[in-house]
């Protein structure tokens, strides 16, 4: 960031903090309701700021945690959604493979006499060997 902006957001700071302190101690009596007792006055401004900060950090954490949860489902979804596109291709290529059949009829023709003739190598290197 620029000085500049850091100044400005500096000064933001400051004077948002000092309308506050001047709305507490010198604004429309800021008062708090406790189960229907009124407390103004000095004290009814600090429980007032006490607990606008407490609902902020409540807020706050409770914001982390909703994020942390979302994070852990969204990775799981993704995780079934994989998996359900894995078996969704597997459906795919049960439904196809009859059509496919034309195909795999020459290639497992060539693998038939590929495996014959390497088991016939190997037996004839076991014989040797012996």
């Amino acid at each position: 960031m620029k000085t500049n902006a850091k100044k400005l957001i500096l000064a933001a700071f400051i004077f948002l903090l000092a309308v506050m302190v001047w709305q507490s101690i010198f604004g429309d009596s800021m008062n708090v309701n406790i189960d229907g007792d009124e407390i103004d006055g000095p004290l009814g401004a600090v429980l007032a700021l006490f607990f606008g900060g407490a609902g902020l950090l409540i807020g706050g954490v409770v914001t982390v945690c909703v994020a942390i949860f979302l994070c852990l489902l969204f990775a799981g979804l993704g995780i079934l959604m994989v998996g359900g596109m894995a078996l969704a291709a597997v459906i795919v290529v049960a439904a196809v493979s009859p059509l496919l059949l034309p195909l795999l009829i020459p290639i497992g023709i060539y693998w038939f006499f590929s495996a014959r003739s390497r088991k016939q190598r190997q037996r004839a290197m076991i014989e040797h060997a012996v």
